[in-house]
């Protein structure tokens, strides 16, 4: 099969080598400091005026003396001089550091990534701001390089040559992080990642998403949450569940991250009975087709008295229903589906012809554009149906293509991470690789290592949304896995595709992709 690129570009984006160098601000940055203290002779906006002022600018760079910045900074802003230093004095004597940006730089460096410190500052002011961290705090930055020392200050670009230079770094594998817009965008003019730092816990996510490994980061989570990854309603209310359990199975093959219960027939969705509905709750064909297909307790032959039950829990159409109930007739394509899996992962599913053709009719026609009756979005569908995909050969031929149109128009729709990671894994069975969404799946990582609020289904009647942040995280972490290994099987350079194929692909403007051979790999190593 040809593999088709589009390249996406976003100076946001997840850099496509490993980062191995961090470059901070100080100011701001690692280091708090008050332009308003009550020794303070001037009020807070002159001192930051006096900080934008060329002035102020020429004393950074090393080319005048502390006197002398005072005396014209001074003159400019029609202030004494004695003032001008008393003010300065007294913002000096604020500083401090902040153990928080700390901390994650330890971390940072126990990865093995080179922290260096830019900072536009005066000879005699990174004097004073020596004495306001330990020396083995200082002792974290590889270098410090000053204003006052290279001549230059930020945003000019010589500043940031001398750093590349002397540093010996390669902007493409290099962190920069700073509180001014104009330096980061020269910072990322160099090729840099940049990081505007407005929201302190927003820029430790996004360094951890950048610098540590996401699955990694995922493992942490779910293991540190083992046996209590637990789903969550929208009005709060918790829900012991086997559906997820089973999810979060399927995705990780790890048993002792999940506790379900192990029935020998039917599964009911809930552990111990309804909850916000009716306390003696069925049991429904969705779980139990999942719990069929996911665990491994079960033997054949209950498996196929199951499925003789199931068959006769069918509408006047043909199509199955939702609960071994029938005074709750039902239908939803998703959970049509999940049954579908199960038939034909077991050789029996033209036993459900009539269910597998309103499955293509919802396909067909977007019916599943708003979600379905229990599950929330249109994403969801897709991914359920892959799985069908992934173990029915016989119906790829009328599904797939269609199917691979329908992954395609959903790239770049705006979603939650479960949804994401459902799209991105949905387009990954068909050999796609949705760039896209998979750069927001990664830039939606949790500062704890897990994806969370991912809206999964729904009770019918009431509307009340389930979510559960182990299923979220388990399905991210496979999404991520299952497009390296695509990647890894790249072999046929993107020219080869034919041109018809080429034109469809450019008619789809949201969608950024790859097509290469098939590769499944194991979901949790």
């Amino acid at each position: 099969m040809p593999n088709i690129t589009a390249q996406q570009v976003s100076l946001n984006s997840t850099p496509s080598k490993p980062i191995n160098t961090i470059v901070f601000d100080l100011g701001d940055v690692l280091f708090t400091w008050s332009a308003s203290t009550p020794k303070s002779p001037l009020p807070a906006k002159v001192v930051r005026n006096i900080l934008r002022s060329v002035n102020w600018f020429e004393y950074e760079k090393g080319n005048i003396s502390e006197e002398e910045a005072y005396s014209l900074v001074g003159q400019e802003f029609n202030v004494s001089a004695a003032d001008v230093k008393t003010a300065f004095e007294a913002a000096r004597d604020s500083l401090q550091s902040d153990p928080q940006m700390l901390e994650v730089i330890k971390e940072l460096r126990k990865k093995g990534i080179t922290i260096y410190a830019m900072s536009n500052i005066s000879a005699p002011d990174y004097e004073v701001l020596k004495t306001k961290a330990a020396p083995e705090e200082w002792a974290l930055f590889d270098h410090t390089f000053t204003s006052a020392a290279a001549h230059e200050r930020k945003p000019n670009i010589g500043f940031f040559k001398h750093v590349i230079d002397n540093a010996g770094i390669d902007p493409t594998t290099t962190v920069f992080v700073d509180d001014k817009l104009e330096n980061v965008l020269s910072a990322r003019s160099f090729g840099m990642h940049g990081i505007v730092f407005e929201d302190k816990s927003k820029v430790i996510q996004e360094l951890k998403n950048l610098c540590f490994d996401p699955i990694e980061r995922g493992k942490e989570f779910l293991e540190s949450h083992k046996k209590k990854l637990n789903s969550v309603t929208s009005n709060n209310i918790e829900l012991s569940e086997n559906f997820a359990q089973l999810l979060i199975l399927e995705a990780t093959g790890d048993k002792s991250l999940v506790d379900y219960i192990k029935y020998s027939g039917q599964f009911n969705f809930f552990q111990n009975g309804g909850v916000l509905t009716t306390e003696q709750f069925p049991n429904d064909l969705d779980t139990t087709s999942i719990g069929l297909t996911v665990s491994d307790h079960v033997d054949n032959a209950t498996k196929h008295r199951v499925m003789d039950e199931m068959l006769k829990y069918r509408n006047s159409d043909g199509i199955i229903q939702v609960y071994f109930d029938h005074t709750r007739p039902r239908i939803d394509p998703v959970v049509c589906v999940n049954v579908l899996t199960l038939f034909y992962e077991n050789g029996r599913g033209h036993e459900l012809s009539a269910t597998l053709d309103w499955v293509k009719q919802v396909l067909i026609n977007r019916a599943y554009i708003a979600g379905t009756y229990y599950y929330a979005t249109a994403d969801l569908f897709l991914f359920f149906l892959s799985r069908l995909i992934e173990v029915a050969p016989e119906i790829r031929p009328s599904i797939v293509p269609l199917f691979r149109e329908r992954v395609m128009e959903r790239f770049g729709a705006e979603a939650d991470a479960l949804s994401l990671a459902a799209r991105i894994i949905a387009a990954s069975v068909v050999d796609i690789i949705d760039e896209r969404d998979l750069e927001t799946l990664r830039s939606m990582q949790g500062v704890d290592g897990g994806w969370a609020n991912g809206w999964f289904y729904k009770y019918g009647a009431s509307g009340i949304l389930i979510k559960n942040d182990g299923v979220t995280t388990a399905w991210a972490m496979r999404a991520i896995r299952q497009v390296r290994a695509l990647r890894k099987r790249q072999v046929q350079p993107a020219s080869a595709a034919p041109p018809s194929i080429l034109s469809s692909v450019y008619q789809l403007s949201s969608a950024i992709f790859h097509i290469i051979p098939r590769f499944i790999s194991p979901f949790y190593t």
